[in-house]
């Protein structure tokens, strides 16, 4: 089991990553490639990603000889090209030690260009670039967009479960079987293992959408300030796909319908059942049915003042539309 371990410190430095981070997702999505225990779910998706994955990522299967990868491919940044340069900018002799580490008892040469990465050649970061990027574009980038919906809405669960119930309920919330009890946090067994101390540099939580097994920890020697990040596998448990032409246009839509959808962004300031319904294009008993269905689930909230009812979003909501990529002016429904 894996275990956790906050000071008081730690406690008012626990952080909830405010977006997807490109590489430590591509990473996750290139392990699960080759777990096998995950075969009934994640099997179609394994076997569709390996024979789409073209021959320029191939080098990437270099750097875990032995299962093991280099810590310095531990970075975070809201892009791959960030989170590429962050990589690039760790030590050298820090990238030397990992190399020999996952190296050590392989039994056979490191292919040349891991040994020019060794010895801080060009040649060897110029391959790990390109093998990053082949390896993005066909496994993470047809799916980025959905990923991001999954990280709102995770975003958004956390924020709502540590309002109500505080941050260690908040915790093993993420982790079903998981408690904090005296300070740590303590993953169930089958986690992996290992204690993890966080001496006041804080936590931050980053979900990870195609990876099922126990957390993956990110914690930097060589940066000893920077806070311990902690991938946890979150999402329905199923692997992110490509949405099929002619599906919905927006995520929010596509879970709640298009009319309700439209009729909350049609909310950035209160509204009338009557302006909704002259808005929106339907009728108000027809808004009044979807302001119901939207305040019993919170999110939204009504107000009476003298004869006028005027709808709110509520915080979540705002969560929920924030950096939404299908916002649009139009907010009459799809047909």
């Amino acid at each position: 089991m894996v275990r956790v371990h906050f000071s008081v410190e730690d406690w008012g430095r626990l952080r909830f990553a405010p977006r997807p981070s490109p590489v430590p997702e591509l990473h996750a999505a290139l392990l699960m490639l080759g777990a096998p225990h995950e075969g009934l779910l994640f099997g179609r998706w394994r076997a569709r990603t390996a024979r789409a994955l073209p021959a320029g990522a191939e080098p990437l299967a270099d750097l875990v000889p032995a299962g093991s990868a280099p810590v310095f491919l531990d970075v975070l940044g809201e892009t791959r090209q960030e989170g590429f340069a962050a990589m690039q900018a760790t030590a050298p002799e820090l990238v030397r030690s990992e190399l020999e580490r996952v190296y050590a008892g392989h039994g056979g040469p490191a292919p040349a260009w891991v040994r020019s990465l060794h010895a801080g050649g060009p040649e060897g970061w110029r391959t790990l670039a390109g093998a990053q990027r082949a390896a993005y574009e066909t496994v993470l980038a047809p799916v980025w967009g959905l990923v991001q919906d999954l990280h709102r809405a995770e975003f958004a669960r956390h924020a709502l479960a540590l309002a109500e119930d505080g941050p260690a309920a908040a915790l093993t919330a993420l982790a079903p079987g998981s408690v904090v009890e005296g300070g740590v946090w303590t993953w169930p067994a089958g986690s992996g293992g290992g204690d993890v101390r966080l001496g006041g540099r804080g936590l931050v939580l980053l979900p990870t959408f195609h990876w099922r097994g126990g957390p993956l920890v990110q914690d930097r020697p060589d940066q000893p300030d920077r806070p311990v990040v902690l991938a946890y596998p979150a999402g329905p448990g199923l692997p992110p796909v490509p949405e099929a032409p002619g599906g919905p246009e927006e995520p929010l839509a596509g879970v709640l319908g298009t009319t309700r959808a439209a009729l909350l962004r049609a909310l950035p300031t209160p509204r009338t059942t009557t302006e909704l319904a002259r808005t929106l294009g339907v009728s108000a008993a027809t808004v009044s049915g979807h302001t119901t269905a939207l305040r019993t689930a919170g999110l939204l909230t009504t107000t009476r003042t003298g004869r006028s009812v005027h709808h709110t979003r509520t915080a979540i909501t705002e969560l929920l539309l924030r950096h939404d990529p299908s916002g649009t002016s139009d907010t009459r429904p799809r047909p």
